[in-house]
């Protein structure tokens, strides 16, 4: 199982009031509470013999910036960095803080974000391998050969999506290793990708069911015969230049250069005496019980 780390946080930070989860001394606790329960559900119904939680130690890299400026544009902060909420940000270090005591493996990658890390190790890892992520770039990794599926999380852990192929395309009509290429077509405003204007998702669908790819697009509007409408021909000429650069920004990452990593899930905690204290500290005492007994009851990996 990989876990895009931030995908969970974040979600768990605005799925919990902060006056639901606070310790002693009224920090607030609630992205952390809310990650170290999702993770339990997760380790609870999926039972995975490993794990991998990844980190963005970098949200926005300069190389996908320097192809697409407008990428995240939006979300860079005025003292620069990413527009974070205040009480979020002591948050994270509690969160890998309490990994570390339990002993489960977190990475990340200069120059890169979580996306691109679990990018990578889903094609080193040897499969089954399931992806968990709220972000729908990540329906590019699922690969139904090397048994890569992505369990999405858009309506919640509880209401998890479990997609294979015919998942993306039943939802989006492209397969899923054409999933960037439709994404660069239709945009994504949440990333700062603005699409090709009056393109939406049926005809980006249709376009890269016929052509393939943005290459196979932008060779066949050289061709006058190729068929298009009008309207749509002035529009893809219009985006040229955002179409020559919008897939290298959109496509994860394969080949993330990471350090050999201890995958087993344990099945007790790596430094309990040190979980105790930390779930005291911070008030966190169902929320680590739970994943503990989560990771009791799973099987040790072969």
């Amino acid at each position: 199982m990989l876990v895009d780390a931030p995908s969970l946080y974040f979600r768990a930070y605005f799925g919990i009031p902060e006056s639901a989860a606070k310790t002693a001394d009224g920090q607030p606790v609630n992205a952390v509470r809310g990650f170290l329960d999702m993770l339990a559900q997760l380790i609870r119904t999926r039972r995975p013999g490993r794990m991998v939680c990844a980190m963005d130690h970098d949200w926005r890299p300069d190389w996908r910036v320097a192809l697409l400026p407008s990428y995240k544009a939006h979300r860079v902060a005025p003292e620069g960095g990413e527009v974070v909420p205040d009480t979020l940000t002591p948050q994270v270090p509690m969160i890998l803080d309490v990994l570390d005591a339990l002993g489960i493996t977190v990475v990340g990658a200069p120059g890169y974000e979580a996306d691109d890390v679990l990018g990578t190790l889903s094609v080193t890892q040897p499969g089954p391998v399931e992806v968990v992520s709220g972000d729908r770039d990540l329906f590019q990794l699922i690969d139904d050969a090397r048994g890569v599926r992505l369990l999405y999380i858009g309506r919640g852990v509880a209401k998890l999506d479990d997609c294979d192929d015919a998942a993306v395309r039943a939802r989006y009509g492209v397969p899923a290793d054409r999933y960037a290429e439709f994404a660069a077509l239709r945009g994504d405003p949440s990333d700062g990708l603005p699409g090709v204007a009056g393109v939406g998702e049926k005809t980006a669908a249709r376009l890269v069911d016929r052509y393939g790819d943005i290459a196979g697009i932008l060779a066949a509007l050289e061709d006058p015969a190729s068929g298009f409408a009008p309207g749509l021909r002035t529009k893809l000429a219009a985006a040229r230049d955002y179409l020559a650069v919008a897939p290298k920004v959109v496509r994860v990452a394969l080949d993330v250069p990471l350090p050999p990593l201890p995958t087993e899930l344990p099945v007790a905690p790596a430094d309990p005496d040190r979980l105790l204290d930390l779930a005291e500290r911070w008030n966190l005492a169902g929320s680590t019980r739970r994943l503990v007994d989560a990771l009791s009851t799973r099987t040790p990996a072969s």
